[in-house]
């Protein structure tokens, strides 16, 4: 299984998604938001696996400090511009993607 965690280290659900793969021993590949956002590419096969509208954390801080609520945006070119937008964590194995804590789901990737 080849894990990725994308995600930001404040984060609470990121955080027991580490967790959860770390309690397994389930190696996994953690890639910080705050460092590196997503390539278009990368974005492309998350996006084809959940959905755009799923991605993009309208509950989040970021979200609320670009004033995005009562701005006319581009979905997609603000998550490639401002990473901290994505709900978190992504979480990929392969074509599989989940968003957000789902351990129900990981359990039968093995």
């Amino acid at each position: 299984m080849n894990i990725q965690i994308f995600g930001i280290k404040k984060c609470q659900d990121t955080r027991k998604a580490e967790r959860y793969f770390k309690e397994r021993s389930i190696p996994y590949h953690f890639v910080d938001l705050t460092v590196r956002g997503l390539s278009k590419g990368e974005l492309d096969r998350i996006k084809s696996a959940v959905g755009l509208e799923k991605l993009m954390d309208t509950e989040g801080k970021e979200y609320a400090r670009r004033n995005l609520k009562y701005m006319v945006h581009n979905t997609e070119d603000m998550l490639l511009a401002h990473p901290l937008l994505f709900k978190t964590p992504i979480v990929r194995c392969g074509p599989k993607v989940t968003v957000g804590y789902c351990p129900e789901i990981w359990q039968g990737w093995g």
